[in-house]
């Protein structure tokens, strides 16, 4: 009886053993692939029209406004859905502002006033070149108005601004503007 009793015990330690391997996954395909960190602009995706801000990144006219955007930390958020209507001055219209403007607001202390800068470049829903009236204002994100000037069918804001370009994106429309747009003093 012992002896069965061995043999048994034997078996069902062997059992056991087994049931608590790991399996080998060595063969297994390695399709299984992890989700990148960070938000929406970390997406890859060939086959889908490009986000507002994978549309700047891939202009080599506006390499500053991508810069300004990242320090900021507004990349995330116009990658979302939206919808947003972004008017996106050009390298050189950054180039027409006061000499150290553009470094000065790049320092870590001006992040808020970067901010409100490009925040007052960005309006909620997808505004169509049709759809602007002149006289129209447009209420900002940053919170200021912005007036639309329409003159022989050229749209320009607030007297000063004048829209070269408007290129649809997956979550808006950009139009691309040869002045940055300065918000109201407060």
């Amino acid at each position: 009886m012992k002896k069965y009793q061995s043999c048994l015990a034997i078996v069902l330690i062997a059992a056991m053993m087994a049931c608590h391997q790991t399996p080998d996954k060595s063969n297994e395909s390695s399709a299984v692939t992890t989700a990148p960190s960070g938000g929406q602009e970390n997406v890859s995706d060939s086959l889908s029209e490009k986000d507002i801000v994978k549309v700047a990144v891939s202009s080599k006219d506006h390499t500053t406004l991508v810069a300004a955007l990242k320090q900021a930390d507004l990349v995330t958020a116009l990658s979302n859905a939206g919808p947003f209507t972004v008017f996106a001055p050009t390298n050189a219209a950054f180039d027409k502002l006061p000499a150290g403007t553009v470094a000065g607001l790049m320092k870590d202390d001006k992040k808020d006033d970067l901010r409100n800068v490009l925040q007052y470049h960005v309006a909620l829903g997808v505004l169509k070149p049709e759809s602007f009236k002149d006289g129209q204002v447009l209420g900002m994100v940053n919170g200021d108005n912005l007036t639309v000037n329409v003159k022989d069918g050229k749209i320009s804001l607030n007297n000063s601004a004048h829209v070269i370009n408007s290129v649809p994106t997956s979550n808006g429309i950009i139009y691309v503007i040869d002045a940055v747009l300065l918000p109201p003093n407060k």
